[in-house]
């Protein structure tokens, strides 16, 4: 290769892996598989040193990690969260081998599992804990100290009071855990998250940490950073003072006197990583001493006595004998593929999830095609191509009608989904069902998943105005429901009558229109008869309301079923008209940041009290935001408040204007 040729293929390998690490880092969005990110840094390593005047500024390759988030309060690392390199075959675990006896001699290591989720710092004082963050970029992480303690194998003080110390952990998700969570997802019309590490750091980086410790986190505590009052001399070491302390850590390191021991223990670990119950991402070898790790030392992006062992992924060939297509509670059609059974990765599949006909197309899918099928994050089943076509049968066409309900389906521009906007069809039933009872919905308590579906099962519930019809008795009659229950039940569903139009409007699914749009359409037209017999023009007058969200609502509203379930719901008696009071909208026009921990309101009392008097909420300052609400301990949102210019007031001063 040239230095014209290398510089091109630099360029683009270097804006991939930004682009990736964004998505992966900020976003929590994973596009490519572990593996295939490797080889390229590799591939952008190795052109680097041939090349090294090519090398760009914003390489990744100078990089420790990710960009961290300016969502919580910066936090600045006394000692580094470095990364590991990365060794794909014995050989560089022997190159690794020799480079540490030519500065050390011959030592000793231990070799653990590479858990694969969030890597976190946790500091305690005087066996306290003070304070949790981030890896972000290595130096510079994010407080993200109060979801931390929704952690339940966090210990809040430890069982010895040291003056100070500071750990290293990675917070994960157990697969369990991860494919309930999923499930709930799914059944909600959510967007699930694709593997447990993403789940793991999505949860954590939540602004609300109720929300993380609804998400059951685990967390393996692996490293001592700093430490006062302990007298530490080897990596087993400090492992078993961490475990005396209260910590959950690896749940096995092994002692190796030489190399040739560690390879048999990274043999090992490969062979038994599908019976785990959460995932790794390969296994670390770390020199034990350590004075001979200071000795060592660290490059600008590794230390120099360690070196994480990437196992590759594990692959099967299988006769794919079907795809069949579901449809999803927003109506979305999802074709699975179906192959004859194979055992991955420590269980049995023989589904796997094709997302599209783009999907489909890319890899040329036929039925009796024989496929390579993997695990993305060694936990999701996903067809990785098609080893040999069966030329008799053509590529799968998504088809034209709903397999559910044989309505005509319908592709968005800009879309790949195909989509039934049938509100009647079956097959979105149950999710529209749950979601319609949630909380944010009409909140019907009681009207839980498994309630939904045994009430759907039974035949009790074939659309939402069936809720409105069941009675105590019928209810009654069901498995583990007493008569008290049953009346609870049907008292919420006769509260939720009552609801304002926005929860009506929010619970009836309609696409693109989330609880904010569905209040803004029940403030703007006052009757579910007014936001039904609006024009795409007349909603777009509402100042935050765009074109897409203006079709979606029309078209809801245009379908013959949309129009029957208003009416039968008009007939069960439940409210159609807005109930806010727009007769004081002294705040119409403004927008409004809350930001800090409030006192005298919650954050959705005070939002609430916002939107009634005309105003807006956002989460984000920017030179439009109108002012800043502040509370205690109030951060970046109030730093960049101030450098804008924005007005900036207290919870007193907030009393004073909604007086």
């Amino acid at each position: 290769m040239d230095e014209i040729q290398a510089k091109k293929r630099i360029d683009e390998l270097t804006e991939q892996l930004n682009h990736l690490s964004y998505r992966y880092y900020v976003e929590n969005e994973n596009d490519v598989s572990d593996y295939e990110y490797d080889m390229m840094s590799r591939e952008l390593i190795g052109l680097e040193n041939e090349f090294p005047s090519l090398k760009r500024p914003d390489s990744p390759s100078s990089r420790v990690g990710g960009k961290a988030e300016n969502t919580f309060e910066s936090v600045t690392h006394e000692v580094r969260m470095e990364s590991l390199l990365d060794a794909f075959d014995f050989g560089e675990i022997e190159d690794f081998d020799r480079r540490v006896a030519d500065a050390v001699g011959e030592t000793g290591y231990v070799v653990e599992p590479k858990i694969d989720g969030l890597s976190v710092s946790l500091e305690y004082t005087d066996g306290v804990f003070t304070r949790g963050s981030t890896r972000g970029d290595g130096d510079v992480g994010e407080d993200i100290t109060e979801n931390l303690k929704t952690v339940k194998s966090i210990p809040l003080r430890l069982r010895e009071a040291l003056p100070y110390i500071e750990v290293r952990g990675e917070v994960y998700m157990r697969r369990d855990v991860f494919f309930e969570l999923v499930k709930k997802q799914e059944l909600a019309g959510e967007k699930p998250f694709k593997n447990p590490r993403n789940a793991a750091a999505g949860s954590l980086r939540q602004k609300n940490p109720s929300v993380t410790a609804q998400r059951k986190l685990s967390i393996f505590v692996f490293n001592v950073q700093r430490a006062e009052g302990a007298e530490i001399t080897g990596h087993k070491q400090s492992l078993d003072l961490l475990r005396r302390l209260g910590f959950v850590t690896v749940p096995f390191y092994t002692p190796c006197k030489n190399i040739t021991e560690a390879e048999k223990e990274l043999e090992r670990i490969g062979s038994v990583r599908g019976e785990l119950e959460y995932d790794i991402d390969g296994a670390v070898i770390k020199v034990d001493d350590l004075e001979k790790r200071k000795i060592l030392g660290s490059t600008a992006k590794f230390p120099r006595w360690a070196i994480a062992y990437k196992y590759p992924p594990e692959e099967k060939d299988t006769v794919l004998t079907d795809i069949e297509v579901s449809v999803g509670r927003t109506g979305v059609l999802t074709p699975t593929a179906c192959f004859a059974p194979v055992f991955l990765a420590g269980s049995t599949v023989s589904r796997a999830t094709l997302h599209n006909q783009e999907q489909i197309d890319r890899l040329g899918l036929s039925i009796g095609d024989t496929i390579t099928v993997r695990k993305a994050g060694d936990v999701i089943p996903e067809v990785a191509a098609v080893k040999k076509h069966n030329d008799s049968s053509p590529v799968f066409k998504m088809p034209d009608r709903c397999p559910s309900c044989g309505a005509e389906v319908f592709r968005d521009d800009g879309v790949s989904a195909l989509k039934c906007r049938n509100p009647e069809c079956p097959a979105q039933l149950l999710r529209n069902i749950i979601h319609f009872c949630s909380r944010d919905a009409m909140d019907i308590e009681g009207m839980g998943d498994a309630v939904c579906e045994t009430l759907i099962t039974k035949g009790m519930i074939h659309d939402a105005a069936d809720i409105y019809l069941l009675t105590a008795d019928a209810v009654a009659a069901l498995d583990r429901h007493g008569e008290k229950s049953a009346a609870n039940l049907i008292n919420a569903i006769e509260k939720s009558k009552s609801n304002d139009l926005s929860r009506l409007l929010f619970a009836l699914g309609i696409d693109n229109i989330g609880a904010k749009a569905a209040k803004l359409l029940a403030v703007s037209f006052g009757t579910l008869d007014g936001v039904m017999n609006a024009s795409e023009e007349d909603m777009l007058k509402i100042d935050g309301f765009g074109r897409v969200m203006s079709q979606s609502a029309v078209e809801f509203f245009s379908l013959p079923g949309t129009r029957s379930l208003v009416e039968r719901l008009k007939d069960c008696g439940v409210n159609m008209t807005s109930l806010a009071d727009t007769s004081d909208s002294r705040f119409t026009g403004m927008t409004f940041v809350l930001t800090g921990t409030l006192s005298m309101y919650t954050r959705d009392e005070a939002s609430g009290i916002i939107e009634r008097l005309g105003g807006k909420t956002s989460s984000s300052v920017s030179k439009k935001t109108s002012i800043v609400l502040a509370g205690e301990s109030a951060g970046s949102k109030l730093r960049k408040a101030n450098e804008l210019g924005v007005r900036v007031i207290d919870e007193a001063q907030f009393a004073e204007m909604i007086k």
